[in-house]
């Protein structure tokens, strides 16, 4: 299994209430609707720039991998 991690975010109370509307709406959880919502948009992205190499990924280092940046 992929490991997860948490990301924090800053939003609005305006955008929180709508995410939780919306998500509510579609029958998902609020962190699963972003989930969906980044999904699509790094589609949407791929398709119009191309697939983000492996390589390129390998070099964003996250909290908690050697040599980390945040």
């Amino acid at each position: 299994m992929k490991k997860e991690r948490t990301l924090e975010l800053r939003l609005s109370d305006e955008l929180i209430r709508k995410l939780y509307y919306v998500s509510s709406a579609e029958n998902r959880t609020p962190n699963a609707h972003i989930i969906m919502t980044l999904r699509q948009n790094i589609a949407y992205y791929e398709r119009v720039h191309g697939k983000i190499k492996d390589s390129e990924l390998a070099k964003i280092k996250l909290d908690g991998d050697d040599g980390a940046v945040e």
